[in-house]
């Protein structure tokens, strides 16, 4: 290529800007819920306006963490269906047994199923448990 007379190489494209999806654990949607019942704008609600633009991913276990505790079931799950909601296949319980065999000390049932489900989503993780997402480095959003 020849620009004002002298040889050059064509430019690299910029890369596509990262987009991973979000996955949202129980501990910020309840933190989410009480700052909307209390009409408050806190952590949970500033780090959402920040994710405007990504795909917001709810676990089928953070589903049933959140049901467990409604008081009312019927309202918690029309708030659950704005999200994506990812169910659990083979692919997460192989590497779930994976993770949980490797790791010096075993996570918690619903945390080892919520890191392996980010891991196969390729997606970041918001919650307040920073012992049970560590170990995905920045993958893992705190919130507060």
């Amino acid at each position: 290529m020849v620009e004002s007379g002298r040889w050059s190489r064509p430019r690299p494209e910029a890369a596509p800007a990262v987009n991973r999806p979000v996955l949202l654990d129980a501990s910020f949607l309840i933190e989410f819920e009480r700052e909307a019942a209390q009409r408050r704008v806190g952590p949970a609600h500033r780090l959402m306006q920040t994710m405007r633009s990504r795909r917001l991913v709810v676990s089928i276990v953070t589903v049933e963490e959140i049901l467990e505790g409604a008081a009312d079931e019927a309202l918690a799950v029309r708030s659950l269906q704005r999200f994506a909601i990812q169910g659990l296949q083979l692919a997460h319980a192989r590497r779930c047994a994976l993770t949980q065999r490797r790791a010096a000390k075993r996570l918690g049932e619903n945390d080892a199923w919520l890191v392996t489900t980010a891991q196969v989503l390729d997606a970041d993780v918001v919650g307040a448990d920073r012992h049970a997402f560590e170990r995905l480095g920045a993958r893992y959003v705190r919130f507060r």
